[in-house]
């Protein structure tokens, strides 16, 4: 089992860098060439930070390009010879080190929307993770279902309708994960059966509907059936802020929730994400607590 956090490293001084769009309309296409240097400069720095720290999991952020598919976008970034030369660094960073780099693209993407405009921008989106992995070695992007729009039944088979248009270098890195609100394990296991989604099991998200241990195990032996033998599962892991139904992440896992889904896991092989706030601090918490407790030497 793998343990990875998302995003960004508190223990680095130097962090991801954006600008205004009026930035820009006003400095162009360098600018952004700038700004995407150096963030993928950071992520290189990252990925050095954890294998030093022995973590092979990680979450790579959706800022790394600025503005990727805005419509004045006119870089092509993808072909750009500095920006094809640090990934391949970073790829073979990854590949030496046997590291799995995943995406999570925000709340707009939505696929099941109403909204042609908002489903094609979510493709675009969706599009742009998928060059970004291809070109750093990257494997999962993970969605969320989207809305409910007063129908969920017909939300689900929205999802599954716009999953199958899809770009197929898109489809084969999907996975869909349940939320905290709306669409239960059960719910996106209904999708997967309509179209072939991957799912990824948030066990924190569905502990907010008050699910049981038992039902928490059931559920997620089918999510692990509909990934490929060839692949290990990914699942997240988050502590409730002020209690375990609490939907705000707590900045560190408390140790009662992953002995939890330990049990659920019931021996499978995974990777686990946490999505805690402390990121890679929480992470090492962890690690070192999971240690103390089976009388190994947390250092």
């Amino acid at each position: 089992m793998r343990l990875g956090y998302p995003c960004q490293n508190l223990s680095l001084p130097s962090k991801l860098r954006t600008c205004r769009l009026q930035t820009m309309r006003q400095e162009g296409m360098e600018k952004i060439k700038e700004l995407t240097l150096h963030n993928l400069e950071q992520l290189s720095a990252m990925l050095d930070w954890n294998i030093a720290h022995d973590i092979t999991f990680f979450r790579v952020s959706s800022d790394i390009i600025p503005f990727a598919t805005h419509p004045e976008m006119t870089w092509h970034w993808q072909k750009d010879d500095d920006v094809k030369n640090l990934t391949a660094l970073i790829r073979e960073k990854g590949e030496e080190n046997q590291m799995r780099l995943s995406a999570h693209p925000g709340q707009y993407s939505v696929l099941n929307s109403p909204k042609s405009q908002v489903v094609n921008n979510a493709i675009l989106d969706l599009s742009y993770h998928s060059d970004l992995l291809e070109m750093v070695g990257g494997k999962d992007i993970i969605v969320h279902t989207g809305g409910m729009y007063g129908d969920k039944e017909k939300a689900k088979k929205q999802f599954a309708s716009a999953f199958a248009e899809l770009p197929k270098q898109v489809r084969q890195r999907l996975r869909l994960e349940n939320d905290d609100k709306v669409f239960q394990t059960k719910d996106v296991l209904d999708i997967h059966d309509a179209c072939g989604v991957v799912l990824c099991f948030d066990i924190h998200h569905e502990r907010c509907f008050q699910t049981g241990e038992g039902e928490l195990s059931s559920l997620f032996q089918d999510v692990y059936r509909t990934w490929p033998k060839s692949e290990i599962p990914k699942v997240h892991i988050s502590s409730g802020k002020a209690s375990e139904k609490d939907r705000s992440h707590a900045d560190y896992i408390r140790m009662e929730d992953f002995e939890l889904l330990l049990r659920v896991l019931d021996g499978r092989g995974v990777d686990v994400m946490l999505e805690a706030k402390a990121k890679e601090k929480a992470l090492l918490e962890l690690r070192a607590q999971l240690k103390k407790e089976s009388g190994e030497n947390a250092d």
